[in-house]
């Protein structure tokens, strides 16, 4: 199948290199200001792999929309309208899309399944591919298991199919919304991890593992998802990789925040804890993100924060 990868980042040169190594025919698209695309474009490769010789590099959005049936996303979740709207501009009708990224939109709290389709349709194809999994491990041969969701059964089927080797064993799950609000969590719950383990505090991790589910549970209910999906792949699923991981950029930007560390790498959970507290804070609780809230944006001390939490009112723990 004709693929393209938008976006030239870890996870998206590692889509494209996935993609190419089981057979695809692979574009791989960046913006021609981007310093780090232009190197990968001269060297084929980044810290992580080296692109196979098939792979096709281009900066022309219109060359890499024209050349692909199925088209891969994997930005920064806040540049996914910006984008989505000069994919607009092109001959994008009857192309299938997925969405590469965990986050939701800060000013409106949207998941980028609902901004693709505001901004290229809602007869769009798209689907959100999510899951565990590092670039490192995955370029290892170390296998692993992820999960695809859209409206549309066919479409979901359509990546699985497509995607599907001994590398990644894809699960479908209908369940769109708590597909995309269980991903995103994960990363705000992975900067939590990370503050426990700056602090000393590993052996927290396991009332977090535990709590956080619970909580995503309640907003994916309340946003009209099922909630039986933060206990999937795109959520618990992916705990592992996220809070035990050396590899997880949320976790590693937790401990380097309770350190007072300088952390240059994108850490997609920071825009989700904005998004949360600005739509969804004062219509459900949620404990464990309100706390990373105050101590990140109003500056608490972590250690008053967390003992506020342990100090909550004694309840059944599935009440």
């Amino acid at each position: 199948m004709k693929i393209s990868v938008l976006g030239s980042g870890r996870w998206g040169s590692f889509l494209a290199w996935y993609a190419a190594t089981i057979g695809h025919d692979v574009f791989l698209w960046g913006r021609a200001s981007s310093g780090n695309f232009q190197s990968l474009m001269e060297s084929r490769k980044n810290q992580y792999l080296a692109l196979p010789p098939e792979i096709t590099c281009t900066t022309s959005l219109d060359e890499a929309i024209a050349h692909a049936e199925m088209i891969v996303v994997s930005i920064n979740s806040q540049s996914v309208r910006s984008l989505l709207r000069d994919v607009s501009k092109t001959n994008y009708q009857s192309k299938m899309f997925t969405l590469n990224m965990k986050g939701l939109e800060i000013e409106t709290g949207k998941r980028l399944s609902q901004v693709a389709k505001e901004e290229l349709g809602a007869d769009l194809n798209v689907a959100a591919w999510v899951g565990p999994g590092h670039v490192q491990d995955f370029i290892q041969g170390i296998p692993n298991c992820m999960v695809v969701s859209s409206d549309s059964p066919a479409v979901t089927d359509a990546v699985i199919q497509t995607f599907s080797s001994k590398l990644i064993r894809f699960y479908s799950n209908p369940d769109l919304v708590g597909t995309e609000i269980g991903a995103a969590l994960k990363n705000v719950y992975g900067i939590a991890a990370g503050m426990l383990d700056g602090l000393g505090l590993t052996s927290l991790k396991g009332p977090l593992i535990t709590r956080g589910p619970f909580e995503a549970s309640r907003l994916i209910k309340h946003l009209g998802g099922n909630e039986r999906s933060a206990y999937g792949l795109a959520h618990l699923g992916d705990y592992e990789a996220t809070i035990f991981s050396k590899y997880s950029h949320n976790r590693t930007f937790g401990e380097a925040f309770v350190r007072n560390q300088p952390f240059a790498s994108l850490a997609e959970g920071l825009s989700t804890l904005q998004s949360l507290n600005n739509m969804y804070a004062s219509e459900i609780e949620l404990p464990v993100i309100e706390a990373l809230y105050d101590i990140i944006y109003h500056e608490m001390e972590p250690l008053d924060k967390l003992n506020s939490l342990l100090m909550r009112p004694l309840k059944n723990e599935f009440y």
